[in-house]
């Protein structure tokens, strides 16, 4: 597995957080930046996590701004991309068990470093349960194709 994360200005501290616990995990990942709290726009760091994981299968990402609100109105954008803005274990659990979510985002004014921890710890270590929840999917898929 491995894991592409990015940020805008509002979201870097909980970035770097997220960095050190993939670290500590030994979870493969590639950090987008920002590198500096000068402004930037979050649309544009957004389409690149999606690009990068609808480019590479099995791979997932981490959005992280003010509220995460942003972050997922653009990543979800993306065909083949399923962002879930989560605020809880819970969700992070079912988005993925249930939804297939491929990126995860998370909003630094709105969730702290240890909550947003336990998200990505679940999110990261829950698998798409398949089953019932493949059709539905699939039905995602094909709003997509309407789409375009």
């Amino acid at each position: 597995m491995k894991v592409i994360l990015a940020s805008d200005h509002a979201g870097i501290e909980l970035r770097q957080e997220l960095v050190s616990l993939l670290k500590e995990r030994g979870t493969g990942f590639q950090d987008l930046g920002p590198q500096t709290r000068e402004s930037v726009d979050y649309p544009d760091f957004a389409s690149q996590v999606a690009r990068a994981v609808v480019a590479e299968e099995g791979t997932l990402g981490v959005l992280v701004c003010g509220t995460g609100i942003g972050m997922s109105i653009v990543a979800n954008k993306h065909r083949g991309i399923r962002a879930a803005l989560c605020t809880t274990e819970f969700e992070a659990r079912m988005t993925r068990a249930h939804n297939d979510a491929n990126v995860l985002c998370l909003g630094q004014r709105v969730v702290g470093a240890g909550v947003a921890r336990g998200i990505l710890e679940a999110f990261l270590s829950t698998a798409f349960e398949g089953g019932r929840h493949e059709k539905r999917v699939q039905k995602i898929r094909d709003v997509e194709a309407q789409q375009r």
